[in-house]
C-alpha cells in the first residue's frame, strides 16, 4: 500500500528559502510538546515533530489551533494536511509555522522510520542542493497569505508592489502573518489593521528629550505592538489611523517588553529610519477580537490583570483632575459606571484625553479591550493608554446587551462590588467616597468598603491597628537645615547641601522621617505613610539620629523591630492619586496615639446598643 504522506516535503522545506508554492502536504505527527508562555499574560504554544515518512522536521502551530491539541484532535501518529503555513529560520533551524490544517483519517500506526533532516544535512549527506528548490516567483500564495517575493535576478534591488492598493514602494520580502514574525527574520511584510494608536508621549532622560508613540496591529493570526521614536513619530503618526489596513516592512522585531504592553505576543515591532508603511485598500483583515469577561466574573480576575469587558454606560461622573506623582503635572480623570445583564455594576476610570472627550448621554453600549483590573471597592477597572474602547460596536454581544437593557435592564437593581461583596445599590447608586469625620473610628475593611479617599475630596477617619512591617530602605530624606523650619528636600551639589526654596547651602542636612508602614487589624491591612512628628512617636528616635547611627555602621534594625507589633490609634487622611494610570488611595497618618481602651469600649457599646438586640 502506498504511503499517504507527502514524501520529500521535509527535504524540500529544509533546502528552500521560502515555503514551497502550491504544496499542501500530508504529514504525520510524531510528538506534541507544550511550550509554556513567559509571564502571566502570555498564551501557551505547542511544538510538533512532523514526518513525511523519510525525514522529520519541527513545527509550531498558531495559537488559534491550540484547541485541537487540547481536544486530542492533534496527537501522536495523527495525520494532518497543512492548508496554511509559512516557513521560518530560527537560530539556524528550519521551522514550519502552521496556520491552518485538516486532520486526515488514519489507523494510528507510525509510518516508516524517519530521520532528522537537520542532522543529515549537518553530516554532509545532502542529496538535493538548494538549486533543486522551486524558483521564487514575483507573486504566490503561501498558506492562504498572498506572498510577494523578489525574483532571483532582483534579490538585491527594489521591486514595485503591483495591485496592492499601496503607493508602489519597494518590495522587501514575502507577506508574513503576524503569528510567524520573529527576531530571526530580515525580509518580511505584514498586512495588518491598526486597532489602537496611543497619543504622542514626550520624555526626557540623560540623552536628551524625545517623543514616542505606539500602535497595535492585527491580522487573521494575532496581534503585535509597534513603537516609533522621534523621526518615526513625524513619519508615521498621522499616516496610521485606527481601523485602517496597512502594509508594514523594513522594521525591527524585538522581544516584547511586557511592562509596557498588554498585547498577547512574545515580540514587538520597532519602527526604524528605513521602515516602510503603505495604506492598503484590502479590507479583508478582521476587526478587533474580544474575549469578554462578564462584570459578575471580575471577582475571579486577579488584580492588575488585563481583560476585555462590554457593558452599558449607566452613569458618567464629573470630570476630575489628579496630579501625577511622577511628573507633577495634572491630568484628567472621569469615572463611569458599567452594567450588564448579570445584574452587576463596576466603576471604570478613564484618563487624559479619553476622560476629557467622553460623552454618553444616551447610555450607549461600550466595548473595552485591555482594561486593567484593580481591587478598589472590591473590583474596579482602569483604561490604560494601551487599552481601546468602541462605542456601540456592530458585534452580536453589543446587540444582545442593547436589547436586554431597553427591555428590562433600565429598571434593574444592580449589585456593586465591595471588598466584602455584600453591598447592593440601586441602578443609579455610584456610592463611592462616603465622608468620615477624623474622630470616627473605623476598621480598615470599613475604610476600604466605603471607598474613603476615592472621591474628589479628601476623607478623614480614625483606626486602631497593629504595625506589621516598616520599610527600612528609604525611611528619611535630607531636609533643609533652616531653623525657621523650611523642611524642603536638599541636594548635595559637591560644595554643600543646596535648598532651592531658601536658595542657601548647608554643611549638613537635617534628616526627617518619611516612614512607610503596613498596618493591620482583624478586617484587613493597608500601607500608610507617617511623616516626621508622627514617625518619631512610633520609632522612639529622631530620623537624624537614626541616620547618624546607620552611617557609622551601627545596627539600626532593632529600632524597626521594636516598632513592629505596636498597636496604636492612627488618625488617617485618605486621598486618591494615580500610579501607572491606575487609581489608588494614599493613606497618610496625621496623628498617632496609644489606644484609649475606655473610649474604644464606649464606642463598641454604642454600636451594640444601636443594633437593638
Amino acid at each position: 500500500m502506498s504511503s499517504p504522506l507527502t514524501a520529500g516535503f521535509c527535504e524540500l522545506v529544509f533546502n528552500s528559502a521560502d515555503a514551497p508554492e502550491g504544496v499542501t502536504p500530508t504529514l504525520q505527527v510524531l510528538s506534541v510538546k507544550k511550550i509554556n508562555a513567559p509571564g502571566a499574560s502570555g498564551q501557551d504554544r505547542y511544538r510538533l515533530i512532523l514526518s513525511d515518512g523519510k525525514h522529520f522536521i519541527q513545527a509550531m502551530i498558531a495559537t488559534q489551533l491550540n484547541g485541537m491539541v487540547e481536544s486530542k484532535e492533534i496527537d501522536r501518529n495523527v495525520l494532518i494536511k497543512l492548508t496554511g503555513y509559512v516557513t521560518n529560520a530560527v537560530q539556524g533551524r528550519k521551522l514550519v509555522i502552521i496556520l491552518q490544517l485538516e486532520t486526515v483519517p488514519w489507523n494510528g500506526e507510525k509510518i516508516g522510520n524517519p530521520t532528522n533532516i537537520e542532522q543529515q544535512q549537518q553530516q554532509g549527506n545532502q542529496s538535493t542542493s538548494t538549486s533543486a528548490a522551486p524558483a521564487p516567483v514575483p507573486k504566490q500564495e503561501v498558506g492562504g497569505f498572498q506572498a510577494r517575493q523578489q525574483s532571483a535576478a532582483g534579490r538585491g534591488g527594489a521591486q514595485a508592489r503591483a495591485g496592492a492598493g499601496g503607493r508602489g514602494k519597494a518590495e522587501v520580502g514575502p507577506l508574513y502573518p503576524i503569528e510567524g514574525l520573529s527576531p530571526y527574520q530580515n525580509k518580511w511584510t505584514i498586512k495588518a489593521r491598526v486597532t489602537q494608536k496611543s497619543d504622542i508621549k514626550h520624555y526626557s532622560n540623560q540623552r536628551g528629550e524625545g517623543k514616542l508613540f505606539s500602535v497595535t496591529f492585527m491580522d487573521e493570526t494575532g496581534e503585535i505592538r509597534a513603537t516609533g521614536f522621534n523621526e518615526a513619530v513625524d513619519n508615521f503618526y498621522n499616516l496610521l489611523e485606527e481601523g485602517k489596513v496597512f502594509f508594514i516592512s523594513r522594521a525591527r522585531i524585538n522581544i516584547a517588553k511586557k511592562q509596557f504592553s498588554n498585547v498577547n505576543n512574545e515580540y514587538e515591532i520597532m519602527f526604524e529610519n528605513q521602515t516602510e508603511i503603505e495604506p492598503c485598500d484590502d479590507d479583508t483583515v478582521p476587526q478587533v477580537k474580544y474575549n469578554f469577561k462578564g462584570i459578575d466574573q471580575l471577582g475571579d480576575v486577579q488584580k492588575d490583570e488585563l481583560c476585555d469587558v462590554i457593558g452599558i454606560v449607566k452613569e458618567v461622573g464629573e470630570m476630575g483632575e489628579i496630579t501625577s506623582k511622577a511628573t507633577n503635572k495634572p491630568f484628567a480623570k472621569r469615572d463611569i459606571q458599567l452594567v450588564d445583564s448579570s445584574g452587576h455594576s463596576v466603576r471604570l476610570t478613564l484618563w487624559g484625553k479619553q476622560a476629557d472627550t467622553f460623552k454618553a448621554d444616551d447610555q450607549p453600549v461600550v466595548a473595552f479591550k485591555g482594561v486593567k483590573v484593580g481591587d478598589f471597592g472590591g473590583r474596579s477597572l482602569s483604561m490604560f493608554s494601551s487599552a481601546t474602547m468602541s462605542i456601540n460596536p456592530d458585534i452580536p454581544e453589543a446587540h444582545q446587551l442593547r436589547g436586554w437593557f431597553d427591555a428590562e435592564g433600565r429598571n434593574t437593581q444592580f449589585q456593586q462590588y465591595t471588598n466584602a461583596m455584600n453591598n447592593t445599590s440601586g441602578a443609579g447608586g455610584a456610592g463611592a467616597g462616603v465622608g468620615a469625620k477624623p474622630s470616627e473610628l473605623k476598621t480598615i475593611g470599613e475604610a476600604k468598603d466605603e471607598g474613603l479617599g476615592m472621591s474628589e475630596k479628601t476623607d478623614y477617619f480614625t483606626t486602631s491597628a497593629t504595625i506589621a512591617f516598616v520599610k527600612q530602605e528609604t525611611f528619611s530624606y535630607p531636609a533643609c537645615a533652616n531653623p525657621e523650619g523650611c523642611n524642603k528636600k536638599v541636594v548635595d551639589d559637591g560644595s554643600g547641601w543646596h535648598c532651592e526654596k531658601c536658595d542657601r547651602k548647608w554643611d549638613a542636612p537635617i534628616h526627617r522621617y518619611i516612614l512607610s508602614m503596613n498596618v493591620m487589624d482583624h478586617t484587613g491591612s493597608f500601607w500608610i505613610t507617617a511623616f516626621n512628628e508622627q514617625a518619631e512617636q512610633i520609632m522612639d528616635i529622631s530620623a537624624n539620629e537614626l541616620m547618624r547611627l546607620k552611617d557609622e555602621g551601627s545596627d539600626v534594625n532593632s529600632y524597626f523591630q521594636k516598632a513592629t507589633g505596636k498597636t496604636l490609634t492612627f488618625q488617617m487622611m485618605a486621598k486618591q492619586d494615580s500610579f501607572n494610570d491606575q487609581p489608588r488611595v494614599r493613606y497618610q497618618c496625621r496623628k498617632v496615639a496609644q489606644p484609649d481602651y475606655a473610649s474604644d469600649s464606649a464606642h463598641l457599646i454604642s454600636l451594640i446598643n444601636s443594633m437593638n438586640v
